[in-house]
């Protein structure tokens, strides 16, 4: 079952979704939101992001990064 959700916007940012509706290929808007939401779950949390961030920023200044020859070095 489907429900229903309506909510404004004004008309600028309504336009930008629809060219990012066309150019991405979505088929609609509600396609589109549905695609939004879900990829939100599978990105990374920005506090996640920025723990990252300063530990390699750490390990550039201690120089401890590591050098790999391919992404298969990332595995071993």
């Amino acid at each position: 079952m489907r429900a229903v959700i309506n909510f404004s916007l004004p008309a600028k940012t309504a336009a930008e979704i629809k060219k990012r509706i066309n150019k991405w290929g979505f088929a609609s808007t509600s396609e589109y939101i549905r695609f939004l939401l879900d990829l939100d779950q599978d990105l990374i949390s920005t506090n996640d992001l920025l723990q990252m961030s300063a530990r390699a920023d750490r390990e550039y200044k201690t120089h401890k990064l590591k050098k790999y020859d391919s992404l298969a070095d990332l595995s071993g």
